[in-house]
């Protein structure tokens, strides 16, 4: 791949953010690109399903106990395929601010040269989307990410916070940060599910650019500590994690033939 391409996918709380994002990178690194995913929420559990590790030591944890001594290699996990994994975590119960893991996360991937170490085709970032503000913003500007995705099902809480993201990225526009690539919709079966997501899509400028089914099959193998990629390789559900993996890269203006 000529350019390294850098995504945000953003969503609320509890939506199947992470686990999209880690089948999209576990697909993506069968394809043979070289992924880089970081978990950029508190519980710093993004990446459990590529390593399998039930706890990981995070980036602030590091920052907290070592202040700079330490490594790139003690903020990285080696998981499925060779994703680098790396959890900003959060703050100590509180005390301090969530997003500030964020801030340390991307701060100390740049100071630690993990860019040109690993030399990631395509890197992922994997952001809690309930606030965006502080932290949680970080990725979609100052040059993170070329495109936002935003995922999202049927649901009400679901819809709103997906539109609170949507109106963030368009008040960042102006300045030449990443813009909005589209909507994942992550089934829930809900009364008139797609409907609504195509609603909001239309209210938003934007398209829904790929729909998951809701599968039993995605929990079998997180009880593995696996994706349905690499614990049922042939399927459906994994085709359609690869479908959407195919149309991010396309989007990002990537030829995946």
């Amino acid at each position: 791949m000529e350019k390294q391409k850098k995504i945000a996918i953003y969503g609320k709380g509890g939506i199947g953010k992470s686990t999209t994002v880690s089948h999209v990178a576990a697909a993506l690194a069968e394809k043979g690109l070289k992924v880089m995913q970081l978990g950029c929420d508190p519980k710093a559990d993004s990446t459990v399903s590529l390593h399998g590790k039930e706890k990981v030591t995070t980036v602030l944890d590091l920052v907290r106990t070592k202040k700079n001594d330490f490594t790139l290699e003690d903020m990285v996990n080696i998981g499925y395929g060779g994703v680098i994994c790396v959890e900003a975590g959060g703050p100590t119960p509180g005390l301090g601010c969530a997003g500030r893991g964020i801030i340390a996360a991307l701060e100390k991937l740049a100071e630690k040269g993990a860019y040109e170490t690993y030399k990631p085709d395509v890197v992922i970032y994997d952001v809690l989307g309930d606030v965006v503000c502080g932290g949680f913003s970080m990725p979609m500007r100052g040059g993170y990410a070329d495109k936002v995705f935003v995922i999202t099902s049927g649901e009400n809480m679901a819809i709103h916070a997906a539109a609170n993201i949507a109106v963030a990225i368009d008040g960042f526009k102006g300045r030449g940060y990443a813009g909005l690539g589209g909507i994942i919709l992550n089934r829930r079966n809900v009364k008139d599910e797609e409907a609504k997501v195509a609603e909001l899509a239309k209210d938003i400028e934007s398209e829904i650019i790929g729909t998951l089914s809701r599968s039993d099959l995605v929990q079998e193998a997180e009880d593995l500590g696996k994706t349905v990629v690499e614990s049922f390789p042939d399927s459906e559900m994994a085709g359609e994690y690869r479908d959407l993996a195919k149309k991010l890269l396309e989007i990002c203006g990537v030829s995946t033939c």
